[in-house]
């Protein structure tokens, strides 16, 4: 029977585990491991670039390879990317933390802005990456959007020629399933989400424009104060997609779409996600690949227990790590 996660009574409130996911605070002493972090930028196909941080072990031979991807607007030096490559890391893998499209220090690599479509670069770099220890297991963790690109990369995995020899299981932590209801679920949040996104999205356009002033101009959409309006306001620089609404429908997962699913995924999702409505990740169906372990606590990409330094979906990703070593032929 699985592990619950269950949290000391003070640190249930689901506000207080999502806020304390992402603070400074949980990365104390834990950034030990980052001088030695090669900084990278990979060739993502078409000419993209992506930046990511490789973590090698040099005195002891690694268990495997695990590369990361952050959230929206988040980074691979996110809180709880630094705190997951460290915890993994001291258990013995390599990391690799993977900045997608304009995230981190990355906005002046490509003309092009980002945009959750973007599977394609993000799936050939995450193989490129697989390549640096062939002969190793590989793994993949995705936050949030990230956990989305993290399935859809499990996906793509499974039901193309282009498959990553070596991955062997794909996690995703409270996955955005449908991008559409995640903005409005966003838009209606408490103010202090709403405020968080856009602040942090409208510093990443600011960055965007300065970096290619001749291409991009958001003055208007700066202005505007949901992330469904800027959303809408800047599709005039996304000229694949007619609309909004068919820019979210490419990057949407449904459960009808994991039939074909070859690799094991292990989603880990609470029911009290004050960000992402929780009947996207209920309607999932487990299957022989897909793995379910819906919270009841947890928040968006908390599970903090102890809270606020110990996180529960670290140590239960390691737990099935060496069951899979163990069940390996």
């Amino acid at each position: 029977m699985e592990e619950k996660f269950i949290p000391q009574p003070f640190a249930r409130n689901p506000h207080l585990q999502t806020m304390f996911a992402n603070v400074k605070l949980r990365t104390m002493g834990r950034k030990m491991f980052f001088p030695d972090a090669a900084e990278m930028i990979m060739e993502g196909g078409n000419g993209a670039r992506l930046l990511g941080y490789y973590s090698k072990h040099t005195r002891n031979e690694s268990r495997g390879l695990i590369s990361i991807i952050h959230g929206w607007e988040g980074s691979s030096d996110s809180a709880y990317v630094v705190s997951t490559g460290y915890y993994l890391y001291k258990k013995g893998y390599d990391i690799f933390r993977l900045n997608l499209r304009d995230h981190g220090p990355s906005h002046h690599l490509n003309k092009g802005l980002f945009h959750g479509a973007l599977l394609e670069e993000t799936f050939d770099v995450v193989a490129r990456v697989a390549e640096f220890s062939p002969d190793k297991p590989y793994y993949l963790i995705g936050f949030s959007l990230g956990g989305n690109f993290a399935m859809r990369i499990a996906l793509k995995h499974s039901t193309s020629a282009s498959a990553i020899p070596n991955l062997k299981h794909v996690f995703s932590i409270s996955p955005a399933l449908d991008p559409y209801k995640a903005t409005l679920a966003i838009d209606r949040s408490l103010p202090v989400y709403r405020y968080y996104f856009l602040s942090k999205w409208k510093q990443s356009l600011k960055k965007k424009q300065r970096a290619f002033p001749e291409i991009y101009d958001f003055k208007e959409a700066l202005k505007l104060d949901t992330v469904l309006g800027i959303t809408e306001a800047i599709m005039c620089y996304y000229p694949d997609f007619s609309s909004y609404r068919d820019y979210f429908n490419q990057y949407t997962l449904k459960a009808e779409m994991f039939s074909q699913l070859e690799v094991p995924l292990t989603v880990i999702a609470s029911s009290d996600d004050p960000i992402l409505p929780s009947e996207d990740i209920l309607s999932l169906k487990e299957s022989r690949h897909l793995r379910l372990s819906i919270q009841q606590y947890g928040g968006h990409c908390g599970f903090l227990h102890p809270f606020p330094f110990g996180c529960w979906y670290e140590r239960k990703i390691n737990d099935i790590l060496q069951h899979d070593v163990q069940e390996r032929p």
